[in-house]
């Protein structure tokens, strides 16, 4: 064999699956088709957090006098905007590129085929090179969703790939689907001044989530000016002169929405682009890959990580299943486990969870207590000027934190305290008496903690 580990794809799950096998000592070689990243740095992650950021400044500038400061004219320039971003997303790019290197992994860059066991064979721009290799990492990742409804394909209409190498803002958006990126990319265009309408078919936005959360922040969506619509299906998308316009179907009955452009937001798929799955004998369910908890799939020297095997989407649980994966490879003894994953909304206000819901444990049955704490009472966000939303701790019959759920500043950050204390079974007994700094948004969580097993400190 040419290498002990070939690895079909450089996102995130990939390129930090190499670097682990190269850290345990195995010789591996990576093949990427695009840019080394995948879609979380060059058209995820990364480039819609650079965005968000940006929104947020404009956001606090037009807030500016409350904090007794008198900025002149406010105007965006979403060129310069857009600049910057691309500007980090290569300046990453380039740190990947370097690990790559100096941990001496071969990366091809061409569009790798997994046709029959031990061998990939790789397109590059010189011809055709065969790979032998002892094991296969599939990480191929996953592409967005194109509803099939008429006017999809429309001039205008796109998804978030193509939004993200826009270089002007619109003065009307219409977002199909209330997930995580359409909320996304509604709090930032409409942070820019863009009158956003978001349109979703179920009863709710973010359905996934703990239900309160999602009823908290919609009406404070729609206090900033983005319209919702929900309960509420797309019959069709046609074009008048330059205009847009989006056919939608609710219990009222049918009406339009015109907008200059529209964002498919309603999910992703995975991307099996190479692996002949059929030819293979890979056991799949449903368009995934099934895989073990050492990320195995049915073929013993074949594994698959990210969202090539569905579950939880995420970029950080795709690098996690990577290592799980490589160092089983290795001959240790491990297993991918999912009870402590965060995930985080960059809406306005972030958002960020961990293990279950409330909807969850109740449906269960089994006995849980609730704990929840207003940013509202916390110095450091008044100070902040960012008081709303709040941090709830749920927790199981014997204090121990299952569950816990953040809307307010800094949530995507102050969530990993609640992350460890399910990873490591702590109490929330545990978290209220671990001393906090004061003034800091942390102290909400330890507030919510205390509120497990009696009541918060500083709430009336």
């Amino acid at each position: 064999m040419d290498y002990q580990v070939g690895i079909l794809g450089g996102g995130p799950g990939g390129y930090v699956c190499a670097l682990r096998a190269a850290q345990l000592g195995l010789s591996v070689v990576l093949i990427e088709g695009g840019r080394l990243g995948g879609t979380c740095l060059n058209r995820g992650c990364i480039p819609t957090k650079a965005l968000v950021k940006s929104a947020d400044l404009y956001r606090e500038m037009e807030h500016a006098e409350e904090f007794g400061l008198f900025i002149g004219e406010k105007r965006v320039n979403y060129g310069a905007v857009v600049a910057r971003k691309d500007n980090i997303v290569n300046t990453l790019v380039g740190g990947v590129e370097k690990l790559m290197k100096a941990a001496n992994i071969r990366v091809i860059k061409g569009w790798g085929e997994f046709k029959e066991v031990g061998q990939i064979s790789v397109t590059t721009e010189n011809g055709v090179e065969l790979i032998q290799v002892e094991n296969v990492v599939l990480a191929t990742g996953s592409v967005p969703i194109r509803i099939p409804i008429p006017g999809a394909d429309l001039p205008g209409v796109g998804t978030s790939d193509e939004f993200l190498e826009e270089t002007e803002l619109p003065k009307r958006l219409v977002v199909i689907g209330g997930g995580v990126i359409g909320l996304e990319f509604a709090s930032i265009y409409k942070a820019f001044g863009v009158q956003v309408s978001v349109v979703e078919m179920l009863p709710t936005l973010l359905p996934t989530i703990d239900e309160e959360i999602p009823k908290r922040l919609t009406p404070l969506l729609k206090r900033s000016g983005i319209e919702i619509f929900t309960k509420t299906a797309v019959k069709e998308i046609r074009q008048e002169g330059e205009t847009l316009i989006i056919q939608v179907e609710d219990g009222k009955g049918i009406r339009d929405i015109p907008a200059d452009r529209v964002l498919l937001s309603t999910g992703r798929r995975p991307c099996l682009r190479g692996i002949d799955v059929q030819k293979l004998g890979l056991e799949t369910d449903k368009g995934v890959i099934k895989v073990n908890a050492q990320m195995q799939t049915n073929l013993p020297h074949v594994y698959a990580i990210g969202d090539l095997i569905g579950g939880i989407m995420l970029a950080h649980v795709a690098s996690a299943e990577g290592i799980v994966a490589v160092e089983h490879i290795a001959g240790r003894s491990v297993e991918m486990k999912y009870d402590a994953i965060p995930s985080a909304i960059f809406t306005h206000p972030e958002i960020a969870t961990v293990g279950y819901t409330e909807q969850e444990l109740k449906a269960s049955g089994n006995i849980y207590r609730v704990s929840k704490f207003p940013f509202s009472a916390n110095g450091k966000a008044l100070a902040l000027g960012e008081s709303i939303g709040l941090v709830k701790i749920l927790a199981d019959h014997e204090g121990v934190i299952v569950g816990a759920s953040i809307m307010g500043p800094q949530a995507s950050s102050l969530i990993s305290e609640l992350v460890l204390a399910i990873e490591k079974r702590l109490r929330a007994e545990d978290v209220a008496r671990t001393v906090h700094a004061h003034p800091t948004l942390p102290e909400a969580v330890m507030e919510a903690a205390h509120g497990i097993d009696g009541k918060p400190l500083h709430l009336a």
